[in-house]
């Protein structure tokens, strides 16, 4: 077995807009040994374009889920489905909006190679703008932070360490991840009791609890689309959000006495989500 093999894993849900160009510059990367699609019910032509490009690469391995059972379910359907030949010793998750530059899986695999102990190791996600994307390099999500930071967007944010090319973190996005399977099998894979949203904090969190290091490659920048299958159902993103920030907090927070907190924690979840997320979904909505 290449020891540098990857298996790529891509959730996709009406991708339609940037699913080839995600799925081109995959193709591009030479230690890719197969990328599994595993489409959770698109409604837009997303399906038709990713059987196109199977047709000219037995590497793209389309799985179609009957319905849309959330991310992290899709992500582990693709890390465990069965494709030709053995699995590869590394996974990559990647989003149907994100294009890897050339050469960026080999510097990816050159660095996670390097470090004892990795669980995950993400890339320097930027926007078409160059703007970097703050949910690259996160800290823990907690309720003390939150506060703090008056739920101000921005509380989990860590800047770039400009002398690190590889930053140790609490958490990255899970628009790109890559993970060695044997990490990703000694924590049972993503918790798909999230449907959207707070999965990847979640799985972050369980890997540095098992004793795996989470870190960033500073030097790799990743083109993101960020929030591309999101917009056409903000109500519902926004809903399964909420969901997960409620779960996250149940599993990792609500310890002892602090548990009493409860339903203080969700009545200011349920708050958040009436009186601003949805308001601000509907605005969006309307400027569209």
């Amino acid at each position: 077995m290449n020891p540098n093999a990857v298996d790529a894993v891509v959730v996709s849900y009406d991708s339609a807009s940037t699913i080839d160009a995600s799925l081109r510059a995959l193709l591009l990367q030479p230690e890719l040994a197969s990328v599994r699609v595993v489409d959770n019910g698109s409604r837009d032509d997303t399906v038709r374009r990713v059987e196109a490009m199977a047709a000219g690469d037995p590497r793209i391995v389309l799985i179609r889920q009957p319905d849309n059972p959330g991310f992290a379910a899709g992500c582990n359907a693709g890390a465990c489905a069965v494709a030709r030949g053995e699995p590869s010793p590394w996974l990559l998750f990647v989003n149907p909006d994100l294009e890897l530059p050339p050469g960026a899986l080999a510097r990816l695999l050159a660095h996670a190679s390097a470090m004892p102990r990795l669980g995950l190791l993400g890339a320097d996600l930027r926007d078409s703008a160059g703007q970097q994307d703050p949910a690259a390099r996160r800290r823990d999500l907690s309720l003390s932070r939150m506060l703090l930071a008056a739920g101000r967007r921005g509380a989990l944010d860590v800047e770039p360490d400009d002398m690190l090319v590889v930053q140790p973190v609490d958490t990255c996005s899970g628009a790109l991840m890559l993970v060695p399977r044997a990490a990703f099998d000694a924590v049972g894979g993503w918790d798909a009791g999230y449907r959207l949203h707070v999965e990847d904090l979640d799985f972050c969190r369980r890997l540095r609890a098992a004793g795996f290091v989470v870190a960033v490659a500073n030097d790799v920048p990743v083109l993101h689309h960020r929030g591309v299958s999101s917009r056409a159902r903000p109500f519902f993103v926004e809903w399964h959000k909420h969901r997960g920030l409620w779960r996250y907090w149940w599993r990792f927070e609500a310890r002892g006495a602090t548990a009493l907190l409860a339903p203080l924690v969700l009545a200011a979840l349920a708050a958040r989500l009436l009186f601003l997320a949805w308001p601000v979904a509907a605005l969006r909505l309307a400027q569209r």
